[in-house]
């Protein structure tokens, strides 16, 4: 879909009430722009599928089969470069979740699209495989990125049409090619921009990742604080 008609579309369904049907609706999205080699994306989707299967995450995600995490996940570039990887699964078991883990973890890295960076349309696409998901407690897009937006949507033009729903992001610093070192400097720049510019709802927050070998500890550390707050509801009296 167009990302100003799937804007249009994530508005219009942005009162769409909850129901018990899962506990957490979770888009993930990962960068595949120009400045990720097939090194970086083979860490990127490798490290995201040791993530969900480590078993602290893992047991979180399965600790009540009656209901259920639902996950998705898709690859970004340019605008319009957008591929799915994995459509909404309930993940009700352990042959669930190895099974959308293997989808990731041996999706190729796509070779056609433009390389830009458009995070607006990320966003925008999240919203819309929002617009589709099984209606849960609580709706969260997940996305990874190691650079700022440079086409597409404004992303927080698009951001702010995520009404109802939570955006996290993974800030991945250190090896993009026009950085001058691995320092602190590039690292705090990605953050603010995506904390000031991509990231919404209660609780929202970035994580870091140093690199792409950093990726699957700072992914596992994100997903356990996206899960938790469920953990902590599950105990109250």
């Amino acid at each position: 879909m167009h990302p100003g008609a799937a804007l249009s579309l994530i508005a219009a369904l942005a009162g769409t009430p909850a129901s018990a049907d899962c506990r957490l609706a979770l888009v993930i999205a990962l960068d595949v722009s120009a400045s990720v080699d097939t090194r970086e994306y083979d860490l990127q989707a490798k490290g995201m599928a040791r993530a969900l299967l480590s078993p602290a995450v893992a047991g979180v995600l399965l600790e009540d089969p009656t209901r259920p995490v639902a996950l998705s996940a898709f690859v970004w570039s340019g605008p319009g470069d957008l591929s799915p990887v994995a459509d909404w699964t309930l993940i009700d078991g352990p042959a669930t979740l190895q099974s959308f883990a293997d989808r990731i973890s041996r999706h190729p890295r796509k070779t056609s699209f433009d390389g830009r960076t458009a995070i607006g349309a990320a966003l925008a696409q999240g919203g819309f495989l929002h617009a589709t998901a099984p209606l849960c407690d609580r709706r969260v897009i997940d996305i990874a990125a190691d650079g700022e937006s440079n086409a597409g949507p404004d992303p927080q033009t698009a951001r702010d049409a995520l009404r109802g729903i939570t955006v996290n992001a993974l800030a991945i610093t250190g090896e993009r090619p026009h950085d001058e070192a691995r320092n602190d400097r590039p690292k705090r720049s990605l953050n603010r921009y995506l904390e000031a510019r991509v990231i919404r709802g209660p609780d929202a927050f970035v994580e870091t990742a140093l690199d792409y070998a950093d990726f699957e500890a700072a992914m596992t550390r994100k997903l356990l604080r996206e899960l938790r707050p469920m953990v902590v509801g599950v105990l109250k009296p």
